[in-house]
């Protein structure tokens, strides 16, 4: 069959929220320059569904408009909350291949939830993350400034308050040689909100564009981070609220588990 393109709304949390992802089905005649042209023409974090030998139920390709990522959280929730949709799945619990390793699905009443291995969670130096961000060392929480990851690495950078977070004018001519000197793939600024509750903001290294409204891969690594700092208590579901700094309002369930994390949220 012929590639087809779906465009959804992954974790929006209000009008006009959530990250926007092109799904494109049938995607295996599709070359690598015809996969990074969708995500140029969208300018959106796309992924591509195509066929795989079992154990898995299908395989996963994502496309940014400057790059192949290994994986993208949201993009992988919108892929199979599309296929669900379309009645395309035989089953509510899936395995699927993508570059970065397998990746399990739940569907639960029509809900998407998927699965990202245990995080690593490492400290780093303060001081350009904070002139970048054009910041003070007075506008940081008193937890450390970490590097963490499930998939991809994320700096996650503890604010003293949401005001603070979404006041943020970064340098951005200066985000890609900050990320390349942390070994990240992008800054994530948070603060917390509420009880097991934290705003976030994600300004990627190389990705096309300057920030994210929502970014399921950060998110997980920020569970991680803040389960090292002691933030969150690891039995009750964490929410992280994202793209509210740009008019795209977004929220994103995490649940931690003994062996690994799983992060979901709404679908349009």
């Amino acid at each position: 069959m012929a590639p087809t393109t779906h465009l959804v709304h992954v974790f929006p949390d209000g009008p006009g929220g959530g990250n926007p992802a092109p799904i494109v089905l049938d995607a295996d005649p599709m070359s690598d320059e015809e996969m990074r042209e969708v995500a140029r023409t969208h300018g959106q974090e796309s992924a591509f569904v195509l066929s795989a030998e079992p154990p898995f139920d299908f395989a996963l390709r994502f496309w940014v408009p400057n790059h192949e990522m290994p994986m993208c959280g949201h993009a992988t929730v919108g892929a199979v909350h599309t296929l669900h949709r379309l009645g395309l799945l035989a089953k509510d619990r899936l395995t699927i291949s993508t570059p970065s390793g397998p990746v399990d699905a739940l569907i639960t009443d029509g809900n998407v939830e998927i699965s990202q291995p245990q995080g690593t969670v490492a400290t780093v130096p303060t001081t350009d993350v904070v002139n970048v961000l054009g910041i003070t060392a007075a506008d940081l929480a008193p937890y450390p400034i970490q590097n963490a990851s499930t998939s991809r690495v994320k700096t996650l950078i503890p604010l003293a308050s949401p005001k603070i977070l979404d006041g943020l004018t970064p340098d951005f001519a200066r985000v890609r040689e900050l990320c390349d000197e942390l070994g990240s793939t992008g800054l994530y600024p948070y603060a917390q909100s509420g009880d097991q509750a934290f705003d976030a903001r994600q300004f990627p290294r190389s990705s096309g564009y300057p920030e994210d409204p929502a970014t399921g891969i950060a998110a997980a690594a920020l569970a991680y981070g803040l389960l090292e700092n002691r933030l969150i208590d690891p039995e009750r579901p964490i929410h992280v609220r994202q793209g509210r700094a740009m008019g795209r309002p977004s929220r994103i369930t995490l649940r931690l588990t003994p062996t690994n994390l799983w992060l979901g949220g709404a679908v349009s």
